[in-house]
This record gives structure tokens, sequence and C-alpha cells, in this order.
């Protein structure tokens, strides 16, 4: 019997039993939880019944759930674990789910219904009230409204989107694994570290190789050897591979899928009434409008712009004093692939801070007991594995976690390494969202999540075990964040759960936990030599901390220069024309931008809008200033926090109450004024960069 269409998982608090699924049992389970769907949305139309909030609301919201469960099975795996015959099953059931998906959204009957309860006296409930609101405007923003035609044509737009950004990602993950940079003479890994150089030569073997070091794409390979290689030419050819995956003249060219994509958003913007996708998706956001993300990417710019050109400076300085790679005269540019290379130098110069020095004491055996230990000491509550859950591969692993009194409050999966089937990068994702389950009885049932952190950390190798920079930590506290916002979710409704709260709020959570990485207290906790066991000298620890700043300016301004990006591709009104001869039109976008900022320019032929996946498939289109309006907000919280203890227990309970567990319920001003007192301003965030 499928597994995906019984009542209960019979395994550990529900969870998915994974090796019992099918591809067959996914496609079966999608295609009948869309019938079942359907005869839930139909139940709710043919009621008698005026309607109400909670003969029409509540059960849209309650409606698909085994649907949703096949899709994020699907669809969590092609990210995971993907293979030939899912994303065959993708390429299949996207337009189906996009038609079936319209097919509610646009039904004028249960339309009718919704905008009957909007017209009612509101509900006295907070949630409830936010859910009717979510509600109407969700049909509203799905093409309710639209005559006929218009219905249609947002549909084929929707269907066409999905198959998009469905081939755009698939391509990143082939042109990423397409890639090998093999070399064969010991002399060529000059400057590397053993670490990067061992795990080269476990990559060769493991590739058919007789003998030699084999680099990739994947971050694990491609960040070490950037960074260290003396080779400049070297750099040069794996940046490059880098910087144009998916703009080559083959079948993972993402150049008009992207241009196809950005048309089509703002086709779809202007249909429902908006001048903009910019304008569309801000509707929904904390930001509001296009103007005032401008303005605030703006005064990021008026603080951060000249910082970051006397980073860039310092660094040409010190490149050319060392001769560059070529004994080059002082007017040497510096290249992207340069940069790295040399502002770690100049780094490891002035702070006398190497990456590689930290990662013996950072095993990530230990970096886990010190981040659930983190989470213990903020809000009590504690992590045990459990191998008795079923997992997506063998090297995931699955951990129940207890709250301060005992109760079970979630299910968190781990998955550490890169691997052939997975995307590059990092996430949190969820299988199962916490919200009060209804039974058959009519009585709710807390049903608490299932979530996931996803990351790709360098492998254990025969000599040592995983071994982390201090970067891939705050990665790891940055997506642990994230899962904690699902984690300790305590609402009734699953569209309102976690993460489920406007997009430029998102980040909050995810970048506060950041911070503790530079804690000399937190450090402490599990920063051990893996093989003597001696802490992490307080020397070492005060000059990463010395270091913190170094480079900011340029950091700031380079996550600017994408949010920059993707307001110019969103706030068009015409849409972006098709190539002809030449370069292709959003390359010349592309430079234009990088020209206007007045920063370091890559070369012409290299395109991250082919592979900036964040913007064109994940979510973020027109809301990739998120990041950094999130970070104004998390320094805000975190100056919150040092002034009154960074473990403050009443402090972090109030962050829980107020941020981590109310998910969407209420506007994300309102639920941080309740936690800050106030609104945030810029202030502490140019403090904590060293700017005021």
């Amino acid at each position: 019997m499928n597994p995906l269409l019984q009542t209960h998982f019979h395994t550990p608090y529900e969870t998915i039993p994974f090796p019992d699924i099918t591809v067959e049992h996914l496609s079966e389970a999608i295609h009948q939880g869309m019938q079942m769907e359907d005869a839930e949305i139909r139940s709710i139309i043919d009621n008698p019944e005026l309607p109400t909030f909670d003969n029409t609301i509540v059960p849209l919201a309650e409606s698909g759930e085994v649907l949703g469960r096949a899709t994020t099975v699907l669809y969590n795996l092609l990210s995971a674990e993907t293979s030939d015959e899912l994303e065959a099953l993708a390429e299949e059931m996207t337009p189906k789910l996009t038609a079936h998906e319209s097919a509610i959204s646009m039904n004028p009957a249960l339309f009718q219904r919704v905008k009957v309860v909007a017209s009612l006296p509101q509900p006295d409930n907070a949630e409830d009230r936010m859910l009717l609101e979510k509600t109407l405007k969700g049909f509203l923003r799905a093409g309710a409204g639209l005559d006929d035609a218009g219905k249609q044509r947002l549909k084929e737009i929707k269907t066409e989107l999905g198959q998009l950004t469905l081939q755009f990602n698939q391509n990143n993950i082939k042109e990423t694994n397409a890639f090998e940079l093999y070399i064969e003479q010991e002399g060529d890994l000059a400057g590397l570290p053993a670490t990067a150089i061992e795990a080269a030569a476990i990559a060769a073997k493991e590739h058919g190789k007789p003998r030699g070091w084999l680099f990739t794409l994947h971050a694990p390979s491609y960040l070490p050897f950037i960074r260290y290689s003396e080779k400049r030419e070297l750099r040069k050819q794996l940046y490059m591979a880098y910087a144009t995956r998916c703009a080559h003249d083959n079948e993972q060219n993402n150049l008009e899928i992207c241009r196809r994509i950005v048309n089509l958003r703002t086709e779809m913007a202007q249909l429902l009434g908006y001048p903009t996708f910019a304008a569309y998706a801000l509707d929904n956001r904390m930001a509001g409008t296009a103007q005032r993300v401008t303005d605030f990417l703006q005064n990021l710019c008026d603080h951060y712009l000249m910082p970051a050109q006397k980073d860039l400076e310092s660094v040409r300085q010190f490149m050319n004093e060392e001769g560059g790679a070529d004994g080059a005269s002082d007017a040497q540019k510096v290249e992207p692939w340069d940069l790295p290379h040399y502002s770690f130098l100049l780094k490891r110069r002035d702070y006398d801070v190497d990456p590689e020095m930290l990662r013996p004491y950072l095993p990530l055996e230990k970096v886990i007991v010190g981040v659930f230990g983190l989470a213990t000491r903020l809000y009590g509550i504690t992590f045990r594995p459990n191998p008795s859950i079923p997992v997506y591969h063998e090297e995931v692993k699955a951990y129940e976690v207890l709250d301060a009194n005992g109760d079970f409050l979630a299910v968190l999966y781990a998955d550490f390494f890169p691997r052939a089937g997975k995307q590059s990068g990092a996430w949190m994702t969820s299988y199962r969202d916490a919200c009060m389950k209804r039974q058959a009885d009519g009585s709710l049932r807390s049903q608490r999540p299932h979530v996931s952190v996803t990351m790709n950390f360098a492998k254990p190798t025969p000599a040592h075990p995983a071994l982390l920079t201090l970067g891939e930590v705050t990665t790891f506290l940055h997506e642990f964040g994230h899962a904690l916002h699902g984690i300790f979710a305590a609402t009734r409704y699953t569209s309102l759960s976690g993460t489920s709260v406007l997009w430029d709020f998102v980040e909050l959570p995810s970048q506060f936990m950041e911070n503790y990485a530079l804690e000399p207290e937190f450090l402490r906790t599990f920063a051990y030599h893996y093989e003597t066991g001696e802490p992490l000298p307080e020397e070492w620890i005060e000059r990463i901390r010395a270091a913190r700043n170094f480079m900011a300016g340029y950091d700031c301004m380079r996550q600017v220069s994408f949010g920059l990006l993707d307001m110019e591709l969103y706030t068009r009104i015409t849409p972006i024309e098709a190539a002809a001869e030449g370069e292709h039109p959003l390359l010349q976008i592309e430079h234009e931008v990088w020209r206007r900022i007045g920063l370091s320019r890559p070369p012409r032929e290299t395109c991250m809008l082919a592979q900036f996946g964040h913007i064109m498939s994940g979510g973020y289109a027109a809301g990739y200033y998120s990041y950094k309006w999130a970070e104004v907000l998390e320094a805000d919280a975190f100056e919150c926090f040092r002034r009154e203890g960074i473990f403050n227990a009443a402090t972090a309970q109030r962050f829980r109450d107020t941020i981590l567990s109310q998910g969407g319920t209420r506007h994300p001003s309102e639920l941080y004024r309740d936690f800050r007192g106030q609104e945030a301003t810029i202030d502490a965030m140019l403090r904590r960069d060293g700017l005021a």
C-alpha cells in the first residue's frame, strides 16, 4: 500500500517513512491528493449554510493535507537527494499542480463565500483575523477577481513559470556537477591547506582518477581553492567556471529561461493590476513599496560605499606590494579571482587570522553540541538523537527536540555533506508544520513540526573528522535559527506557522543566531582541538573578534549590489527584449548595475543571474533586499541581548514568545515592537560594523 495515502505513519512521531516511498508512490499520492482536495473544496462550496469563518475559512485552511504531504516530499528531495526519476516526475507534475492550484484560487463560488465572510464582523482572535485577511488577499493576488480571459492567461503564466523555475534549478545542479579541475602536478597545489589537498585527493579517487587531485564547484572544494591557491591562472580557471555556470552555449544555458521568468512575472503583476512585479511582491512585505526598498538600499550605499571602496583599495595596494601573482605594477587591477585570495592574505597579515587554523578546534560533532547547547542555554530545550526515525539518506541525522519541561517539541533532521544529487548552498525546510489538527470527532490536537537543516560542509576523511571553518559554523547557526522559528511555532493554522511570515522578516531569527559565532563565552562551550583536547586559545578568539569588521564595507555593498540587481529586473514596466546579435540583454543589464555601483566589475562573459536561484526560483524575486532589512532588525535585537545578557533566559523567553512562536499570526512590525519596545533603526548595525 502507498505510505503517503495512509491516515497515519507508523513511525516515531509520525515522521515520513522515506525508505518505503517510491517515485510511483509519490505520483499516485499527488494525483489522488488533488482529487481529495477537489472533493474538500466542493464540500465547502456546496454547504447550504450561510458562509462563516468556521464553515468556509477554516476548512479551506485545513484542506489538501495528503497533497501537501506528497508535494513536500517531492520538492524537498529534488533539492536534497534528487534523481532522474524524481526530476521526470516533477516535470510531469508541476504543470498539473499549477493548474490544480489555479482552479481552486480562481473558483468564483469559493471566492464569493470568502468575500461574504470578509464582509461580516471580524473574528475576535488575532490569528483568525490574520487567516481571514491572508485568505482574501491570497484569492485576489491569485486572480480570482479577473475575467475569464484574464484567469486563463494567468493560469498559462503560472504553469510556464513552474516549468521554467524547475528547469532553472536542474540546470544549476547539472552545471555545478559537470565541472572538474583535475591537477596532476604537486606544484600546482601551492598555498592550499592540507585539509583541502586531502579532500581533493579523495575526490580524485572517487571519480576514478589514477592519481592527483580533483577540485569542483561545490563550496567545500571551491572556497578553499579560490582563497588559498597561489596559482593565479588556476584560480581564474575555477572562478570563471563558477561565475559562468548556466551561461554557456549548451543545454544548461539559463539566460533565456531567466529572461522569460522576469517577463512572465512582469506580465502577471500587470494582469493583476500592479505596474511592476516589485509592486506586486512588495504589497505583501514589510517594506511595502519599491520606493521604500530603493531608499533603504540607497541609505546603505550612503554609509557603506566609501568604506567599501577603501576596502578594495587596501586589497589592491597589498596585492601590488606582494607583486600580484605576476610581479605586476602598481596599476594592477584586483580581479574577482584575486579578491578572495589577497583579502585573505591581508587579513592574515593584519590580524594573524586564518580560517584553517581554527578547523582543528571546530570538529562538526563538537559544533553540533555547541549549537544545540546554545539553544538549551537560551530556551531550555534539548536534542536527543533518534536512529529509529527514518531518513532519506544514510548521512542524515534525526533528533527529537524536547521542551524545557520534557514535552516533545519537534523533530529535527540534519543533513551536512555535499552529494551529487544535492543542491549547493545551505537551507532550512519543513516536512510538517505546527498546527492544531482537527480529529475525526471534531476536537483539536497539537501537531508538532518536523524541520530540516541542510548544508554542504567538507566530509570527514580517513585522517580526521569533519572540520569546519568559523564561516561554516556561522552558516550552521543561520540555518539553525530558521529551524528554531519552525520548532517553536505555536499556531492554530499551518499557513501561519513558523517561517510563514512576511518575506523580509523571515531572516531575522536566522541572522540573529549568527551573532553568537563571535562570542567568546559561546566558543568556549565547544571549541576544543579534536586531537589534543586543548581549548581554542583566548588570544585567537580576541584576534577573530578584532577582525570581525575587516572588509565590512565591501561585504555590505556586495549584498546591496545583489539587491539593486534584483530591483532593476523587477521594477521594469516593459519586457526584456529577446537576444539579437551580440551580448545577451541580461548580461547588459547585469553589468550596467555593476558599473553604476562603482565597485569592481567581473568579466563581461560572467553572469550571476544565470545561477541566481534566490531571485529566479527561490522566492526572493523583488525581495533580495530582505537580508539587509532583516540584518537591521537582528543587529538591533542582539544589541538588546547584549545589554541584558547574551544568554539572559528572560530576554530569550521574550524573544521566543514574541518572535519565534508567533509565526505569521500578526504583522511583523507589531511582533518586533512587542519584543523590543520600539522600531529598529540602522544605528545598531552601523555600530556593530564599526561605522558609528
